[in-house]
């Protein structure tokens, strides 16, 4: 019903925004990744929503780009995914780090967002599968193999932080198999 708004920003207090479209001032709930990029109390904003009825509330959803709501509809489609907990996936992770998740079904990314347990994000990964990644604007090849998968999980358990893991997998041959890319990321990871 209500597809975009632009006005002026009046407040900001987190996960909120009021906005102040001719007159009438409307609340916003957006994600942390939009919130951040929000110019100054005063300033002139447009938003792309979302809005949802229910039988107690009516809520607008706002987002500052066209593939974080899709990923946002894409989200609450899923049984068991409220709007609010859509909201929290969209504040812990980009879009293309969610795509980027599901391409790669990690489900380490996705437990990290408060609210979401093993379970959910399991089932996340499921129902988002082929919905998110290319149509999203992930990169050719971003998603890893299988190999690198298995890489960086076994860097991981071994005390190795995501980041490190991710850079020490960066060094690695395209093809590298999963025993002799552990043994050339120690090394790297070593030095």
């Amino acid at each position: 019903m209500i597809g975009k708004l632009s006005g002026t920003l009046l407040e900001k207090n987190p996960p909120q925004i009021l906005l102040d479209c001719h007159g009438v001032g409307y609340e916003v709930d957006v994600p942390m990744s939009t919130f951040y990029h929000l110019p100054a109390s005063g300033e002139r904003v447009s938003l792309l929503t979302h809005f949802v009825v229910r039988e107690d509330a009516q809520i607008l959803y706002g987002f500052a780009t066209a593939p974080e709501r899709d990923a946002f509809r894409q989200l609450i489609k899923i049984s068991g995914v409220g709007p609010r907990t859509a909201l929290a996936v969209l504040s812990g992770l980009s879009v293309n780090d969610l795509a980027q998740a599901v391409s790669t079904q990690e489900t380490g990314r996705i437990v990290k967002v408060p609210g979401i347990g093993k379970k959910t994000a399991e089932r996340l990964l499921l129902e988002l599968k082929g919905k998110l990644g290319v149509d999203l604007g992930l990169p050719a090849g971003a998603a890893r193999s299988d190999a690198q998968a298995d890489i960086q999980q076994a860097l991981m358990a071994l005390g190795y932080n995501e980041k490190d893991a991710t850079a020490a997998l960066k060094a690695l041959p395209a093809e590298v198999g999963v025993a002799e890319g552990i043994k050339l990321a120690l090394k790297a990871l070593a030095k």
